[in-house]
């Protein structure tokens, strides 16, 4: 998928400006900004939800899935039902894989209201994979987890990222969860919204510690670039 001056306002507001964004067959691409700029409008421009009043989105994937900030899960459907019902073709095999790679093995019969928060979110992502989109939207799925449990869920969406070598933006505001998981970081700006400055991160993802000294660099990069304003750079780790 190619963004090209992507430009959207709401009424007197300038939301986004000129945005330009590439997204790499077979990545993680991860966008970072402030709160409110713009994130999860430039994702529903992506995903064809909303039209953008200036510029092109060029792309030729058939197949494009969207996980939310909610889950969404239809509450008279057990989390196996919930999970088979995008893809009916798939088989009980590759259901019962999904279910246990997002920790809720055991758990495949019970209802939404029966499960917290973070067992429900887990349950919306295995959905996501099932319905075996070439490109996956996401947006902050892991935004109502505490710490512990987004480090696990970021290492259980590698391991089915790995499986199903889709695309997939993330869209967080969580700094060490960009590092973790994207083959490309970008940064946004606020007011308006534009591509301040994009990180590449060549280190697989299995192979990465946030103790890491090439990490912590590009940790210190990413707050120097969210701190201040600056032109666009691109960052390639050694």
């Amino acid at each position: 998928m190619k963004l090209e001056g992507i430009c959207k306002n709401f009424e007197e507001v300038n939301v986004l400006h000129d945005c330009n964004l590439t997204v790499a067959d077979k990545e993680i691409t991860c966008i970072l900004g402030p709160s409110g700029c713009g994130k999860s409008t430039l994702l529903n421009i992506m995903a064809g939800i909303i039209k953008p009043d200036e510029g092109s989105v060029k792309e030729d994937k058939k197949k494009v899935g969207y996980v939310f900030q909610e889950d969404r899960l239809l509450p008279w459907k057990t989390v196996y039902e919930n999970i088979r019902i995008v893809n009916k073709k798939t088989s009980d095999s590759n259901i019962r894989n999904l279910i246990d790679i997002v920790g809720l093995k055991h758990f495949e019969n019970k209802y939404p209201a029966q499960l917290s928060g973070g067992m429900r979110q887990r349950c919306s992502i295995a959905r996501a994979f099932n319905f075996e989109s070439e490109l996956l939207l996401m947006d902050e799925p892991f935004k109502s987890l505490d710490y512990d449990l987004r480090i696990n869920m970021v290492k259980s969406l590698i391991d089915i990222w790995h499986k199903w070598n889709n695309s997939i933006v993330f869209v967080t505001h969580e700094i060490d969860e960009a590092i973790l998981l994207g083959n490309k970081i970008v940064i946004l700006t606020k007011n308006p919204c534009t591509v301040e400055t994009i990180i590449n991160i060549n280190t697989p993802q299995h192979l990465r510690n946030l103790e890491d000294r090439e990490l912590v660099g590009i940790r210190t990069k990413i707050i120097k670039v969210l701190s201040k304003d600056k032109k666009v750079n691109t960052y390639k780790s050694a």
